[in-house]
């Protein structure tokens, strides 16, 4: 929704159609009467500006009006009271549009403050650099006033190295906030209890089953709930990055201005609807050189489509991303500008990505 225009614009809309319109009277013959055609100041500005700059250009417009119509001796007329009645109600009607649509803009503002101050709540921000990683972090949400939805990413220093997640929750609206949300606190606690990727993986799934069983008391579909996700870890002391994905995309690699699609283990099912036995999930190794910059995303990025319906090819696209030494920050403004440019600003689903630059002495 626009916002209005200031007050420049709207004195020069006010005043415009009612200088031109007044001057043209004045010329053409007294039997061409022309105060009808006033209306046009209060319809331009409440278009374009507030109800109480309407307000006075319909007092403009009425009075250059009745000063028309006087010159064309309308005085005593039926037409002089016709054209004052006919301003006055198209007036009235379009402050009242005008109120309407300021207090539509002010409860999208709070909803978009409301929004906001959720996602800082539930998508806390990354730190720039975690250990000896510099991270970057995006949300871009399909729907225009939402700031979060089910879409999810965190980070936690352990004792392990540096860990992150990024998932996606099955649906839209406030169910799939409160599934992340749920996801998202199980990973900062278990994140520092559990060694190994599998054991975390299977923990997490305890939780989700957990908050699935607690939600299935109130809703009948709760059972159908899942979250994808991909566990990342980058040790202390070794240059390798570890992953353990539970129906997620692996992360793209970008080393020496290439894209690579990184490929590993059959995944394991979605959290939700995966095992409690860490056995069941495989872990894979890829070694990190510096300045290395894996891109963690979902499945929006990957799904977007152009006007004619073509996904967007992410490793060929990715010749488009140019960055100095791998910033992570510059990459993701780079991919979402791409994104943008590829989808006419239009996306079906959220999307959220994650870049990790690895930095070693960083």
């Amino acid at each position: 929704m626009s916002s209005p225009v200031g007050r420049g614009p709207a004195v020069a809309a006010s005043v415009a159609p009612v200088v031109v319109i007044s001057v043209i009277a004045f010329v053409v013959p007294i039997s061409v009467h022309l105060g009808s055609l006033l209306i046009a100041a209060p319809v331009l500005v409440a278009a374009l500006s507030t109800a109480r700059w309407t307000v006075a250009a319909a007092a403009l417009s009425l009075l250059a009006a009745m000063v028309c119509d006087l010159r064309d001796d309308l005085l005593h007329s039926a037409v002089m009271p016709v054209h004052a009645a006919a301003l006055l109600t198209v007036s009235v009607f379009l402050v009242a549009l005008c109120r309407a649509r300021e207090r539509v803009r002010k409860e999208a503002g709070q909803l978009r403050a409301i929004s906001e101050a959720t996602q800082h709540v539930v998508l806390r921000p990354l730190p720039r650099r975690i250990a000896n990683l510099r991270v970057a972090s995006a949300y871009c949400a399909a729907e225009s006033l939402a700031r979060v939805g089910g879409d999810l990413y965190a980070a936690a220093r352990t004792p392990y190295g540096t860990r992150l997640v990024i998932g996606d929750v099955k649906g839209k609206g406030l169910r799939a906030l409160d599934d992340a949300a749920a996801l998202l606190g199980a990973f900062r606690e278990a994140a520092h209890q559990h060694a190994a990727l599998p054991d975390l993986a299977a923990a997490l799934e305890r939780s989700v089953r957990r908050h699935v069983t607690e939600a299935s008391h109130t809703e009948a579909d709760a059972a159908e709930r899942f979250v994808t996700a991909l566990l990342v870890e980058f040790p202390t002391d070794e240059a390798v990055m570890r992953t353990v994905s539970c129906g997620h995309p692996l992360p793209l690699l970008l080393r020496d201005q290439r894209i690579t699609a990184l490929s590993g283990r059959a995944p394991a099912p979605p959290l939700g609807l995966a095992s409690l036995d860490p056995a069941a999930y495989r872990q894979d190794t890829v070694a990190c050189a510096p300045h290395d910059v894996f891109l963690l995303y979902t499945d929006g990025l990957a799904e977007a489509r152009d006007d004619s319906g073509r996904f967007y090819p992410l490793t060929d696209r990715g010749t488009r991303w140019r960055t100095e030494q791998g910033d992570p920050e510059v990459l993701l403004r780079q991919v979402l500008d791409d994104l943008v440019r590829y989808t006419g600003g239009r996306l079906d689903d959220d999307v959220a990505l994650v870049a990790v630059q690895c930095a070693p002495g960083a």
